[in-house]
């Protein structure tokens, strides 16, 4: 990554390299892969570790209730990356990638939509998935496990 960026803690686990910018360097930390040649960023997801809160990071990085993780792939140089971005659940915000890399439009929508984690700038901030009048946020560990009762065709009533 260029060096204008900072020193970000980063781990090397067989081929991938993994970043843990802060918050704060986030968009700078993927805007630094971009230039140094990372043409695509094949995925953004996020992840609740609600229940487990004790997970292994680099020193210096404070595990957060959320984490947003993002996947950069250079085609040129058959490389890959993740950047790993801890969220805090009583902020849970982090800034957009759209103008890095406009095709994370709709993964940032998912992850939004299903985990409630606010893209800051992006241009469309809607549901993806849910109905638009949906409550709360489907992939939320503590996110009550509804059921929906399912009628089959010719089926007798209830017994």
């Amino acid at each position: 990554m260029s060096a204008a960026h900072g020193t970000v803690p980063t781990q090397t686990t067989g081929a991938v390299e993994t970043a843990f910018p802060s918050r704060e360097h986030y968009q700078a930390t993927v805007a630094g892969y971009r230039d140094d040649g990372y043409e695509m960023c094949a995925d953004l997801c996020a992840v609740d570790y609600l229940t487990h809160p004790g997970r292994r990071l680099p020193e210096g990085v404070s595990p957060e209730r959320f984490e947003v993780v993002v996947n950069l792939l250079s085609l040129s140089a058959a490389r890959r990356v993740r950047v790993r971005v801890q969220v805090p659940a009583s902020d849970p915000r982090v800034p957009t990638l759209f103008d890095l890399y406009p095709g994370v439009e709709a993964m940032e929508r998912e992850a939004f939509d299903l985990f409630g984690i606010v893209f800051a700038g992006h241009p469309d901030l809607t549901r993806i998935l849910m109905p638009e009048d949906w409550e709360g946020h489907p992939l939320r560990k503590d996110y009550g496990v509804g059921r929906v009762p399912v009628q089959f065709k010719e089926a007798p009533g209830p017994r």
